[in-house]
C-alpha cells in the first residue's frame, strides 16, 4: 500500500512526533508498503508528484534529524502563515494524503490529535488511521473527557475547569494543575501550597486558556491501551524521581513493568475501566488510558490517548509485546483495523 505517514506540526509535543513517524515508517517499510513522511505543517517541495514520494526510499533518520532541526522555527513561520492568510497545511500535505491508500497519524497534540485533522480528512474521504474526529475532540479536552467520565460512572479524580480571569475560592492542597489540552504532562504540576499553585497556574495558563485543577491521588501510575476493543496488559510506571512528567516519559528515568506487578483481579479491573473510558467516549480502533490506584486499591481513570506514542520508550508497543505482538505487528494491526472502520 502506499502510505503517508504525517509527522510534526506546530504543538508542544512536534519532536515526539517526529520519533514517533519515524520508527512506524520504517516499520511499514520493512512491512513491505511504499511509505513516507511528510511534515504535516511545513511539507515538501522535494518531489515533483505522489508517487514520486511513495517511491522515493530515503533516510528516514537523516530526513527526521531536518524535521527536528526546523522545530525552534516552528512560532516564527507559525505566525508568517497566520499574518499572510495562508492555512496550516505545508506544501503538497493534501495532495500526497489523497493519493495514499491510508494515512498513518504520527502526530501528538493539537492539530493533530484534537480532531481538526480527523474531521478535515473525513469531508476529503481520507482514510486514515486511529479514532474519529469527535472522540479525538472529546478526549484531548480533559474537561469534557472528565465530564464525560463521570456522566457513565467511570472512576476519576474530583476536579473543576478555571478559565483564565477565573479564580478558585478554596484549594485542597495538595493538588494537581494542568492544561485542559496538553498532552505528555506538558506543564502539569503537583503543588502543596499558594505559592507553587499560582506558579503551577502561570505555567498552564502560559500554554493554554483553560486548566484543570483536580485532587492528588498519592499512589501507582499505570496505563492500559485498548486495541480493537480489547485491554493489553497493564503497564505499571514507576519514575525514579517526581511523577511521570515529559522529562521522565522521554529520557528513560522511569521504570515500567509490563505486565504490571499487581495482582490478577486489580489488572482485569484497570483493562475493564481503560475499555469502559474508550467506549464512554466512542474511541474505537486503539488508544491508551492512564489511570492512577491510590492504597485503598481505589481506581481512577486520567485520560484517553487517541494516538499514542510508538517511540523507543512508548508504552503502548511494550503492552503489544507483552502478548506475543512485535513493533512491526502492531503497526500493520494498526493499519488494518483502522482500514476496517470504512468498510
Amino acid at each position: 500500500m502506499n502510505i503517508v505517514v504525517l509527522a510534526g506540526g506546530t504543538s508542544t509535543e512536534r519532536d515526539v512526533s517526529i520519533v514517533t513517524s519515524r520508527m512506524v515508517c520504517q516499520s511499514l517499510r520493512r512491512n513491505g508498503h511504499r511509505a513516507n513522511i511528510i511534515d504535516v505543517f511545513l511539507g515538501t517541495d522535494k518531489y515533483k508528484d505522489a508517487r514520486s514520494f511513495f517511491n522515493d526510499n530515503n533516510d528516514l533518520e537523516e530526513l527526521c534529524n531536518e524535521l527536528a532541526k526546523k522545530t525552534a522555527d516552528i512560532p516564527e513561520l507559525e505566525s508568517k502563515r497566520y499574518e499572510s492568510g495562508e492555512g496550516f497545511l505545508g506544501p503538497c500535505v493534501l495532495e500526497f494524503c489523497k493519493s495514499a491508500d491510508i494515512v498513518f497519524l504520527g502526530l501528538h497534540g493539537s492539530n493533530g490529535e484534537d480532531g481538526r485533522i480527523q474531521a478535515m480528512f473525513d469531508l476529503m474521504n481520507i482514510k486514515y488511521t486511529g479514532t474519529g474526529y469527535f472522540s479525538s475532540a472529546i478526549s484531548m479536552d480533559k474537561e469534557y473527557t472528565k465530564k464525560i467520565f463521570v456522566t457513565e460512572g467511570i472512576p476519576t479524580p474530583k476536579g473543576i475547569t478555571l478559565r483564565k480571569g477565573h479564580k478558585i475560592e478554596y484549594v485542597p492542597f495538595p493538588c494537581v494543575v494542568k492544561p485542559c489540552c496538553g498532552g505528555s504532562s506538558v506543564g502539569v504540576s503537583i503543588v502543596n501550597d499558594e505559592k507553587e499553585f499560582q506558579q503551577a497556574v502561570d505555567m498552564a495558563f502560559a500554554l493554554e486558556d483553560s486548566i484543570i485543577v483536580e485532587e492528588y491521588i498519592q499512589g501507582g501510575e499505570f496505563t492500559c491501551a485498548v486495541l480493537d476493543g480489547e485491554a493489553l496488559p497493564v503497564v505499571q510506571i514507576e519514575p525514579l524521581e517526581g511523577f511521570y512528567d515529559y522529562k521522565n516519559k522521554y529520557d528513560g528515568s522511569t521504570k515500567e513493568t509490563c505486565p504490571a506487578n499487581i495482582p490478577e483481579e486489580i489488572s482485569d479491573k484497570m483493562k475493564y475501566w481503560a475499555e469502559k473510558a474508550c467506549e464512554a467516549a466512542g474511541v474505537t480502533t486503539y488508544a491508551r488510558v492512564d489511570m492512577l490506584m491510590n492504597e485503598d486499591e481505589e481506581i481512577f481513570c486520567l485520560e484517553i490517548n487517541t494516538l499514542p506514542g510508538m517511540t523507543p520508550t512508548s508504552l503502548i508497543p511494550q503492552e503489544a509485546a507483552a502478548v506475543g505482538m512485535s513493533y512491526d505487528q502492531l503497526t500493520e494491526k494498526i493499519v488494518e483495523i483502522s482500514l476496517a472502520k470504512y468498510n
